[in-house]
């Protein structure tokens, strides 16, 4: 019995620090105030303060989430090489009529920006009107080391 609670805490023990790297891949936090409502993905969130993570580092995938964690969504997004560095961190929407789309997420200093995969209801408001596209200043809080 008591081999076994050893063994088991060894298991456990290892298994946190595997879990410890996997956690500190995280590079970027970036945080931003929405004054209005907006969609990302198929989820409409509130107005609000946001903070978007990248759970796991390896997936093309981020965590959208309001102050509160009352409004949370996970929403692919595909890396959109450019020319120059950004200036500053962002996120840009596309206003179609009254409503609004995250579209597009910059680091400062990238050559890249994390372009979030239009929803259904995003096509469909782009086949019934141009969007425009407005960016709010955000803050990225550097790397989670």
């Amino acid at each position: 019995m008591n081999t076994s609670r050893k063994l088991l805490l060894l298991t456990a023990l290892l298994s946190v620090m595997y879990a410890i790297p996997t956690m500190a891949q995280i590079a970027h936090k970036v945080t931003f105030d929405a004054p209005s409502a907006f969609y990302v993905g198929n989820a409409k969130m509130p107005a609000s303060s946001y903070t978007v993570t990248q759970p796991n580092f390896d997936d093309n995938l981020l965590l959208i989430e309001d102050a509160d964690g009352s409004h949370s969504v996970f929403v692919e997004y595909v890396v959109a090489p450019t020319d120059t560095p950004r200036p500053q961190t962002d996120v840009t929407f596309n206003k179609y009529g009254t409503v609004e789309f995250l579209s597009a997420i910059w680091i400062q200093g990238r050559n890249s920006e994390m372009q979030i995969l239009p929803s259904k209801a995003e096509q469909d408001a782009a086949k019934a009107a141009d969007a425009e596209k407005h960016s709010l200043s955000a803050k990225n809080t550097g790397e989670t080391k």
